[in-house]
Parts: structure tokens; sequence; C-alpha cells
């Protein structure tokens, strides 16, 4: 006996070895033959990271793992991924490993984890799960039809996303959290398919979105007839977000077309039906609301479904006389009434529409109410539709959970009525336009954390007409400022509904207006700037292509971080991507400035280009207040009076819309008034001063002084200009960097009397008349920056340059003198006359000698002797 289980241990451990042994020595072999096969005949590249076959994990069954398993696309969506999931598990008998290919294949389970779907359909209608090969060899009339068969237990597909994205059809449609399990039997030719379904859809067309996240839940049982493609419902329950549906019909699918007949409804009629209605994420648990009356939904969609035609559709919706309350709010909404329908009674898609022949709810005494049609929905849509009524707003947070980040209150007054088609929206077809009616708010506060300060509005009227909305009354305050405004928007619908522009003129008004109470610093986004940075790239702010407005401003004071600017008047456009400032003016620093320019935001980097006229600024006020004119002249921090100046500007902006000096460019032309300055509170001029003892630079008078300038590329050159102190004159020019470095020259004609003790020795041989007229010119470099400047002068070579300008001088007396009396004196003694010129002679011989080097040398030996 003994023996016996000896023999029979063997044999279950052979057995056990075997198993184990056969997917380790066959594995790689079976699996790259798979692969193979599979990516032989589709137009696609399949992988999968690692792989695994066993014989224990689910014995007697045998069991296939995949991992990572990937669809890679072939042109024309090369590279594009259109199945991957992180693991894909098979399970079925040993034996069926080693059947023929024309024997059905019996599995007992398979499941799909983790997986994205991402469905193509480009321009031309190319389809990116199209990957099937085309057979190389034709059908033959008398070839056999296949025997084989798929027998399927059981399979699961959990956690998955399905994207569709028909670029052709401008269809998105999208399904994330996806979970569907089944069991059934596909060898049969007639059997049912037991379905559980859970996934979240959203859904847009046209750019639009028509749903968002809502969820579906579907339990099916299906009739499957294989033989003539028939699917029926046999047992179905769904739920659309936590609207319950109950429905039966089939859906049968033809060689040209597909034939539908499905009929749905609600299973009560509780008004608790359509607060399910609403996704819960802008709602809370209806398991506690208190409701009367009824809601329901009934439909039937039946008809074919092919290029040209889709089911026919009666959908409608009501409720009479309902109202809900929920327990811990303390107002309900009452008497709300619902009748809508979807209806297509011929099968054409554009004859679908929609008809809302009521919908009014009232909370509190106020009441409010709406009716509408929407005919043509895939052609040239036409709608009309009304509002009218009161509301309270404080009122809807009271009476349902809604979530708002920030409370609302005021009073909206409606009543409205409107009547348009698309057509005549793009073509601004004012005929088939007609807008009437009026809206009033008050007493409205708006905050959100995109706003500083919560927005007041007392009052507001918006007055609409057939192609005019007219906001006839804005009156408002935000922090310290307040608004008025009047104006009007053309073409609101066109914007709205249609690739139209925002047409629009207002004015505007206000007494302060404090530009802080309308931007605010986010100091997490500035600590993390460089962080940012590395992350993404930097975009800037643009002005909105859609916008085509004109805004008039007029505002008593205006408070800009440390500057106040006052009755500042202007009209901004709003138009092509820029920003134009027209006639902008405003009074600052004592005097006045006016503006006029754009910024241009139609490149990734926005632009500027600005011309400003400066009248009787307050240079200390000015230059120490305003960065770009202290870019622009540094050393005028150091000067008193006034300035008037015209500026051309033009560069690029960054981020922030300041100026990137780095790229100015432009010219101005300065001239200054009653100017005085004082040389200590700058380094510069400091040096300069204290180099020159002859000068003192704050008793300079600098009235009436103009200047060119000229500044490109983080560069600003002065064109040399003329000054005057007692009586020195006076030449500056030179260039500065906005970076603080300068290279300037000063050139000084000195009168000599200045220049010290050895100048007044050689000044002493002069007239009087001629000491007077003597200068010297002294010049100046200042170079360096302006934190460190240098100055050096070249007064230490003055001495010389007056000892040559002296002799100069002396020459060209001389020689004058001798020119003159030979041409120039009178006849009076000829006796004299002819010695006198004797002499002259001999002179004007000896000095032209002595200034061309031509005496001769025995001349000079008998001068000597």
């Amino acid at each position: 006996m003994k023996k016996i289980y000896k023999i029979l241990l063997g044999i279950v451990v052979f057995f056990f070895i075997l198993l184990v042994s056969i997917p380790l020595l066959f594995q790689d072999k079976v699996m790259n033959l798979v692969k193979t096969t599979i990516n032989n005949n589709v137009n696609a590249k399949v992988d999968f990271s690692d792989s695994n076959l066993s014989l224990l994990r689910n014995f007697p069954n045998a069991s296939v793992q995949l991992s990572n398993l990937t669809v890679i696309n072939n042109a024309p969506f090369e590279g594009d991924t259109l199945v991957y999931s992180k693991e894909v598990n098979l399970a079925l008998k040993l034996t069926e490993l080693f059947k023929a290919s024309s024997e059905q294949l019996n599995i007992k389970s398979f499941t799909i984890d983790d997986a994205l779907v991402n469905v193509l359909v480009d321009k031309k209608g190319n389809a990116n799960y199209d990957i099937a090969k085309p057979s190389e060899t034709e059908e033959t009339k008398d070839e056999e039809p296949s025997t084989f068969g798929l027998s399927i237990n059981s399979y699961a597909i959990n956690n998955a996303t399905i994207k569709y994205n028909d670029e052709q059809g401008k269809l998105n449609l999208e399904l994330t959290e996806l979970n569907h399990s089944g069991s059934g039997d596909f060898s049969q030719s007639n059997t049912e398919l037991d379905t559980q379904t859970s996934t979240l859809v959203s859904f847009g067309m046209d750019g639009n979105s028509y749903a968002k996240n809502q969820k579906i839940e579907l339990d099916a049982i299906l009739g499957m007839d294989l033989t003539n493609m028939k699917f029926s419902f046999l047992k179905n329950e769904a739920k659309l977000n936590n609207l319950p549906l109950v429905f039966d019909g089939f859906v049968k699918v033809n060689e040209k077309n597909q034939e539908v007949d499905i009929n749905f409804k609600t299973p009560s009629s509780d008004f608790k039906n359509f607060l399910g209605l609403i996704p819960e994420a802008y709602t809370k648990s209806i398991a506690g609301v208190s409701t009367t009356g009824n809601f329901s939904v009934n439909g039937k969609v039946n008809g074919i479904i092919d290029d040209k035609h889709i089911p026919k559709l009666d959908i409608s919706m009501k409720s009479n006389n309902a109202s809900f309350k929920y327990p811990d709010l303390p107002k309900s909404v009452q008497n709300i009434n619902i009748d809508a329908q979807i209806k297509n009674t011929t099968g054409k898609t554009e004859n679908t529409f929609v008809t809302i022949n009521g919908l009014s709810f009232k909370i509190d005494q106020d009441t409010f109410s709406g009716k509408g049609n929407i005919y043509n929905l895939t052609t040239n849509p036409k709608v009309n539709a009304s509002l009218k009524g009161v509301l309270n707003l404080a009122n809807i947070n009271k009476a349902y959970p809604i979530n708002l980040e920030n409370e609302l209150s005021g009073i909206l007054k409606a009543d409205l009525y409107t009547e348009f088609d698309m057509k005549a929206l793009e073509n601004n077809t004012l005929s088939r336009i007609k807008n009437n009616g009026k809206m009033e708010v008050s007493d409205f506060v708006f905050s959100s954390e995109d706003v500083v300060n919560p927005l007041h509005i007392k009052n507001t009227v918006v007055n609409f007409t057939p192609g005019t909305v007219s906001l006839t009354k804005f009156d408002a305050t935000t922090g310290k400022s307040d608004l008025n405004a009047t104006g009007t928007l053309k073409n609101l619908l066109g914007f709205l509904l249609s690739d139209k522009k925002l047409r629009g003129n207002f004015k505007l008004n206000s007494n302060n207006f404090y530009v802080s109470d309308f931007m605010q610093e986010n100091p997490e986004t500035i600590e993390n700037e460089d962080d940012s940075k590395k992350d993404t790239p930097s975009e800037s702010l643009k002005i909105p292509a859609f916008l085509d407005c004109a805004v008039s401003a007029n505002a008593q004071t205006v408070y800009y971080d440390n500057l106040i600017l006052k009755n500042v008047r202007g009209t901004l456009l709003l138009k092509d991507e820029k920003a134009i400032l027209q006639n902008m003016n405003a009074g600052i620093f004592n005097g006045q400035i006016a503006l006029n320019g754009e910024v241009n935001t139609q490149q990734k980097k926005p632009t500027f280009d600005m011309k400003l006229g400066i009248k009787s600024f307050d240079i200390a006020q000015s230059f120490t207040s305003l960065d770009l004119l202290q870019s622009i002249s540094p050393i005028a921090g150091a000067m008193n009076g006034k300035l008037n100046s015209d500026i051309d500007l033009a560069g690029s902006l960054n981020d922030d819309f300041t100026p990137n000096l780095a790229s100015v460019s432009g010219k101005a032309l300065a001239e200054l008034l009653t100017t005085s300055i004082n040389p200590q509170k700058t380094k510069a001029l400091s040096l300069l001063n204290d180099k020159l003892s002859f000068i003192d630079l704050s008793k300079l008078d600098l009235s009436d002084i103009k200047t060119h300038l000229s500044f490109k590329e983080g560069k600003v050159v002065v064109k040399p200009f003329d000054l005057k102190y007692k009586d020195i004159g006076i030449t500056v020019g030179g260039s500065h960097g906005f970076d603080k470095t300068m290279s300037y020259n000063v050139t000084l004609n000195v009168p000599a009397k200045y220049l010290g003790n050895e100048a007044q020795g050689l000044l002493s041989k002069l007239s009087a008349k001629d000491q007077q007229n003597i200068t010297v010119p002294v010049t100046a470099n200042i170079t360096g920056n302006m934190t460190n400047p240098s100055v050096k002068t070249d007064l230490s070579s003055s001495v010389t340059k007056l000892s040559q300008k002296l002799v100069q001088q002396q020459k060209d007396k001389l020689v004058n003198n001798a020119i003159g009396g030979l041409f120039g004196n009178k006849k009076k003694d000829s006796t004299s006359t002819t010695n006198k010129k004797e002499e002259t002679v001999k002179k004007v011989t000896d000095v032209l000698g002595g200034l061309f080097g031509k005496k001769k040398k025995k001349q000079q030996k008998d001068t000597v002797k």
C-alpha cells in the first residue's frame, strides 16, 4: 500500500512539474507566435510589455495574462494610440489551446482592466479603428463557409475610458469610469446576454457642450438573434443620473441600415424623478426631500437609421402643480409646471423640433415663467422664446441646495421676448431678428475669487430692441471706486450664438476710480514663479478678438499705485486684439499729459506704440515716480522746475503688460522751464562740480533749454545742446543705457582768467580788452554707471592750451598788422612814409621768415655779430 501511495504521489508530482514546466518551456514561443500572427493581420502595431501563460492560476483552465497591451496606428494616424490596456486576462480550458481554427473556441472568461480607447475620424472620413488588412485572396463560390464558433461564459471591462472624436461630423463623445460586464453563449444563434453597465457620459457637437459627466447606469438582458442580427431588450432598468427609466423594444442591424423601435418611461410619476435628473454635483441627496405633484417622462423612438434618416421621435416631459422642499432649507419651490416635447415626425434630421409650452415656478411671492420653441435644429435653427417674472436671487440658495462659491443677492425683473434664426444672426439680417423687452437688476452683489472687492450694483436697466441692447442705467460701487455707465451693444445674440464680434459703445463716468480695486497680487504665484516657468510656457494676456467696442471715459480722480490723476478723459477702442487710446488727457504732477497710441496683442508677444504729450510737469515729482522717465533721463532726478516734452515710444511688453525696457525705441523733445539743479542728488554731477572749482552747478540757468533724445535697444542718445553759466559756454552730449551705464562729454569754453596764477601771468602781456576775450576749452568725460560714476577732465593741460592760443593770437595779430601796413596806410609825408615803409618791410620780412623758417644762415650770423 505504501508503494502505491508513492507511485500516486510521484504521478501527482510529475503532473505538477509538467503543469509548471510547459508554460515555462513554450510561453515565449506561444506569445511571439500570437504577437506575430496579430501584427500580420492588422494595419497597426500590437505589442505588450509582458505576458504570462499559466496552467495553475485557474486550474483546470489555462490562463493567459498580457500586461501593458498597446495598439499603435500606422498612417494616416501614425503614432496615435488606438488602444491601451494595463492588463488583459483570458481563461480557457487547456484543450482549447490545441483546437483547429475551424472548431469552436470556448472561453470561460476574459477581463480588460484600465483601458483607454481613443477613436479618431479625420476630416476626410478616415477612421483609426479601421485596421483590418484586406484579404489577399478573393472568395470563390465553391469555398465552404467557416465553421468557427465562439463561446464566452463571462467578460468584464473595468475602469475604462472611451474617447470618440469625429472631425468630419464635428462630434465629441467621452465615456469615463466605464464598467461593463456580461455573460452569455455567443456560439448559439439565439441566446441571451445579461449585462451591467455604468459610466459618465460627456457629449459635444460643433464646439458646444451638451452633456458633461452625466451618470448612466443600465442593467439589461438582451435577446440576441445572431442569424437576423436582431437585439431585443427583454428586461431593462436604467438611470440617467438619479432619474429611473424602464424600456423595451429592439435594434436590428441590416446590411444598409439599422431598424430601431424603443419605448421608455419613468416607472412612477413622483416629482422626485425630476430632481433626480439633475447631476449630484450640482445638488444634494434627494432622499429626504418632500414633494407634491407629479413628473413623468414618456418616449418613443422608432424608424430607420442610415445616411439620410434618423428614427422618429416623440419624447415628452410633464409636471403639474408640483412642489419640493429640502428638509434643511427654509423655503420651498411651488407651483412648478413643466410641459416640454422633443419631436420628429418624418425621420429627417432637419424636422426635429423642441417645444416648451410652459415652464414656471414660484418662490415666496415671486413667480418666474417662460416658454419657447426651436425648429430646424440641424439646418437653420429658428428660435422664439419669452421670459417674464420677478426673482429674489437670495432665495435660490434658501430653496435649492445649489453649490455656489458666493451667495447671491438682489432682485431680478425680466420681461423679454426674442425671435430669430441662426442665418439671420450670421448675416445680421435685422428684419428676422426680433428682440423686445426689459431686464432690471437692483441691489445685486457679485463676489468671486477673481475680483478684489465685491461689486455692488445699486441699479441697472437693460432694454432690448431688434438690433441693439441698451444699457440705460448702471450704478455700482466696488471697494472705494464708483462707476456709472450707459451704452449700447449690437449683435449680442450673434456673439452668443454665432461666430460674430461683440460691437458696442459705452460711456463710463467715475468720481473716484482706484485701480487697486480691480487688480490683485497673488503671493503664491509670485513665490512659485520660477518653478512655473520651468513647467509651463509663459503666455501673455490677450485682448479678445471678438471685441469691437468703444469706451468713452471720464473720471474726476484716478488713483494708481502712488500716482493721482485728475480729470481723466479720453476714448478707449478695443478692436482686432488691440487697445487703442485716443485723446486721453489727464492732470498729473502739477501739469498735463496727453496719450495717443495702441497696445497690440495680435502676436505672441504684445507690443505698444505710444505718443505722450507732457506739459508743465513738475520734474522732481514725475522723475521720482515714473520708472520710464527715470530710465530716459536719470539725471533729471536732481532737477527742480517744469518740463514740456513730446515722447514717441514703441516696444514690446512683458507678460504683466509692463514695458520691456530693452526693447523700447523712440525719440523725445524735452524743454526745461524755470529749472534749477541740485548736483548733490546725483553722484555724477556732484563729482563734476567738485572737479571744476570755477563753476557752481547749482547756479546753472536751465531755463528754455531744448534737447533732442533718441532711444533704441536700451540705449538713450542725447543730441548735444548748449547752456550758459555766467560767461562760460557749455555744450553737453552723450548717451546712457537703461542698465544705468553712461558716457557723456561736457565741453566748457572757460575764460582764461579762471585758470589760476600761471594763466594770469600769461594774460598780463595782453591788453585788458584782449584778456576778456581769451577762452580755453575744458572737456569733462563722465563714464561708468549712475551709482559708481567716473569723471575725468583735461583741466591740468589748460595752461598749455592757453599758451598755445596766446602765441597763435600774437602771430595772427602781427601778420594782420604787417599786411595792413603794407596795403592799408594812407600817404601823409613822403619822406617819413618812405622811411616807415622800409622799416615795416623789414619787420614783415623778419616775421614771415620766423614764421615759415626761411631766414638765411648768413643773415643770422650778421645779426649775431
